[in-house]
């Protein structure tokens, strides 16, 4: 079995963007700006902010984090938002979710100009994509298809599977494989809570893509020899971190996984750089 190493191929992405950066500075040109607003204290928040920095430092970016309080107002938020879409040294804007109650992430998010989402989440974002237009796609879900391209894991004609529908990862996923290209032209089946017998589509598939928040749902009585999987989840259990998938079991099955963590979770933060420095292109 091929072990899909995230870790590996998401330093390479981001040694190419340091690269392009210096030729940029060089040349005396400005470096990418991106700005991270944090509101409130959630630790896993703070990690990624942080993990975000340090990315953002090693590839030669100007990094600005607006670290906002959990009693900070809708008001206030919306104020920042428009603060940065309209300074011209800032070209990527990045709102670490999830929101303390009582803001409304999805107005935020929308509030943000569609050239500076670097998430990839705006409605007119995420509308190229299913159009099949230029635009900056969501991050986890661009990291997954250059990790398959990284191992020539070409998808045409073959039935993914994709395990989850949320915003962030299941739907825009199952959008890029459908899309044109190597790595697109799947035949694409979505699962999700309601789906009566997953057991019955998984065992069907040549990729399986996981993004449900659920230790080890994925066993081996649930995959037929051969089966791509990557897995995108990532939960914290008593005998710690682990994916969707039971990696034991299913790497004697699989003909390549991803681990997690290790796996898809650099390639996030490496695609956030990717996607700071095409909107910086794209503005400049």
């Amino acid at each position: 079995m091929i072990i899909l190493d995230g870790k590996a191929t998401a330093k390479k992405i981001r040694a190419k963007v340091a690269e392009q950066v210096s030729g940029l500075l060089a040349e005396g040109m400005r470096a990418p700006g991106l700005a991270v607003i944090l509101v409130g204290d959630d630790p896993a928040s703070q990690v990624y902010v942080a993990n975000k920095e340090r990315a953002c430092k090693e590839a030669g970016f100007i990094s600005e984090t607006f670290r906002l309080a959990a009693s900070t107002s809708q008001a206030e938020l919306e104020a920042l938002i428009l603060k940065l879409n309209a300074r011209s040294d800032i070209d990527g804007i990045l709102l670490q979710l999830p929101l303390p109650r009582g803001l409304d992430s999805d107005y935020l998010l929308a509030l943000i100009s569609p050239e500076k989402d670097v998430d990839g989440f705006h409605p007119v974002n995420m509308g190229r994509l299913a159009l099949g237009l230029p635009g900056l796609r969501p991050c986890t879900p661009a990291g997954v298809i250059e990790l398959l391209k990284e191992y020539d894991l070409k998808t045409v004609g073959k039935h993914a599977v994709v395990v989850g529908r949320s915003n962030i990862v299941g739907k825009p996923l199952a959008m890029l494989l459908a899309g044109p290209g190597d790595f697109g032209n799947a035949t694409v089946t979505v699962c999700h809570s309601k789906t009566p017998d997953l057991s019955a589509v998984t065992r069907q598939a040549d990729f399986i893509f996981l993004a449900i928040g659920r230790p080890r749902l994925l066993g081996p009585e649930m995959v037929r020899p051969g089966t791509v999987i990557i897995d995108v989840g990532i939960n914290r259990t008593e005998q710690g971190l682990c994916g969707d998938a039971d990696f034991e079991a299913l790497c004697k099955i699989a003909s390549a996984m991803t681990p997690a963590p290790g796996g898809v979770g650099p390639m996030t933060i490496a695609m956030l750089l990717s996607n700071t420095f095409q909107a910086y292109q794209t503005r400049n």
